[in-house]
């Protein structure tokens, strides 16, 4: 599975100032509609019921946000940089400015961990999460994003 698979240039987003993390949630379910035509409430549905099972902020200010809906026929994804953390009720109490969420498929098994898996080994590499933090350029994210695949691979 590569990125570029899953996440669309225009899926990514810099934000100075998001007051909470159910405004983030709303963010992430308006670029899931712009960029892949998912219902936007649906898809905001979907990640609140995901956050109610327990949280996704997986620590070192990165969260990984995901959801089953129906209205895709395979994983898609959307990236969010936080210039002010929030509170994501994060495993480490850090507040977050890295997000990348996921949307899959109703039934997507397999494809869905394999999503997952890829987004976060790639987030636990600081270097690729500093470069990210160090830039505000969605098109610029998009190639660090894509490119730490590559890198990762040599």
């Amino acid at each position: 599975m590569q990125f570029s698979e899953i996440l669309k240039p225009e899926a990514i987003r810099v934000f100075s100032s998001i007051s909470s993390k159910k405004r983030l949630l709303h963010e992430l379910g308006a670029i899931a509609e712009a960029a892949y035509g998912l219902d936007q409430t649906r898809a905001v549905e979907a990640l609140l019921e995901r956050e109610a099972l327990g949280p996704t902020g997986v620590g070192h200010g990165v969260a990984l946000p995901h959801a089953r809906l129906d209205g895709t026929d395979k994983v898609v994804g959307a990236v969010l940089h936080l210039d002010s953390p929030i509170d994501f009720s994060s495993v480490d109490r850090q507040p977050v400015d890295l997000v990348f969420a996921l949307f899959a498929p109703k039934d997507a098994g397999v494809e869905h961990l394999k999503a997952l898996a890829l987004v976060s080994r790639t987030l636990r590499d600081t270097s690729i999460c500093a470069k990210l933090r160090a830039n505000n350029d969605p098109a610029t994210l998009y190639a660090i994003i894509t490119e730490s695949q590559s890198v990762q691979a040599a």
